[in-house]
């Protein structure tokens, strides 16, 4: 497929998992158009400025990373006056669009009125849709976020035409429902019903892992836009993969971890960097054995000499060893953490 003809792959908000570095890493790997941050918590006020930055250091740089990849903040609340207020007051900090968040399904969100909890009303969906853009200027898109439903799939096309209906940029589809939470599979069939009829730009998420999902999923959807989040963060070259782009044989797993830790450990502190490599090697090891291995290996690491040394371990066994399934290339992102993006305080 020509890179030409996919019009948009965006990089699908993940909580706990797509913190800047991450979004910073997976930007200079190429491939990705538009990312989406954390999501941001509104309750009955302004959010304060520091907790912007805090989800979005892109703020500072004009909403984009330094590879120049656009950065959506995204915002959860139910309250729809407040979640417009704050979404004036992100794209009055430099956000260069606001997503909005109907497809958290964990219960303590759900709880309190938020995320998925959303969609059992979708009417609510129309109100908070409709008055973010409403306050928003508009040339600052909003999109929206959301599943097939909370406990059912009943309401499929409601949800569909109250964000189509409130004048969103686009809409991303995660093809299950709450209940159904990350279990295969995506319910792609659903898109050509939710969109049929709506002038509305779709994109598909959900159980898109490799090309060949991403072709069956155009094929099912009848889309050709997606958005990544579990499948692009397991595999880093997913985005290039699909474009066909030969950038994707230059990915060194050895020299995105290390520098991944060092990011991490300035970005927060030793613990955070410990755990964020666990986690991302933890989802790394559905892709092929040795990933797998060197899971097993880190995840009982208790402290920063332990990752070092495990680092040390799997440089010195890759540079004798060529059948790790991803190709190799001498990293291009430098041995030292950068700091300058993230503000001192964090």
């Amino acid at each position: 497929m020509n890179e030409a003809k996919i019009p948009l792959i965006q990089l699908a908000p993940m909580e706990g998992v797509l913190d800047w570095v991450l979004r910073e890493m997976l930007s200079e790997i190429g491939g990705v158009d538009r990312m989406v941050t954390e999501f941001v918590r509104v309750t009955d006020k302004i959010v304060p400025d520091h907790v912007f930055y805090k989800y979005s250091p892109e703020l500072l740089h004009g909403g984009r990373t330094r590879a120049g990849v656009p950065v959506f903040v995204q915002l959860l609340g139910g309250q729809p006056e407040w979640v417009a207020e704050n979404a004036v007051r992100a794209a009055s900090l430099g956000a260069p669009g606001v997503d909005l968040n109907f497809g958290c399904p964990a219960k303590t969100v759900n709880r309190h009125d938020g995320g998925a909890a959303l969609l059992k009303e979708p009417e609510r969906v129309f109100q908070i849709c409709s008055a973010v853009r409403r306050a928003v200027a508009g040339d600052v898109p909003v999109t929206a976020k959301v599943r097939l439903g909370f406990d059912h799939k009943d309401y499929h096309r409601e949800i569909a035409s109250a964000v189509s209906e409130s004048g969103m940029s686009h809409i991303v589809v995660h093809c299950r429902t709450k209940m159904e939470m990350y279990t295969p599979p995506a319910h792609w069939e659903y898109i050509p019903r939710m969109s049929a009829g709506l002038d509305l730009p779709f994109l598909a998420n959900g159980e898109i892992w490799s090309v060949e999902d991403y072709h069956r999923c155009v094929a099912v959807a009848g889309v050709e836009r997606v958005a990544l989040g579990r499948g692009l963060v397991s595999r880093p070259t997913l985005a290039l993969e699909i474009r066909e782009s030969a950038q994707a044989r230059n990915f060194d797993p050895v020299g995105f971890l290390e520098e991944f830790f060092h990011r991490s450990v300035a970005f927060r502190n030793p613990h955070y960097g410990v755990a964020r490599l666990k986690q991302i090697l933890r989802y790394w090891s559905r892709e092929n054995a040795t990933f797998a291995r060197w899971f097993q290996t880190v995840k009982i690491a208790e402290n920063v000499d332990h990752v070092v040394q495990f680092l040390q371990m799997i440089k010195a066994e890759s540079s004798s060893r060529e059948d790790i399934e991803w190709p190799k290339f001498k990293s291009t992102l430098g041995p030292t953490a950068p700091t300058a993006s993230a503000p001192s305080s964090f």
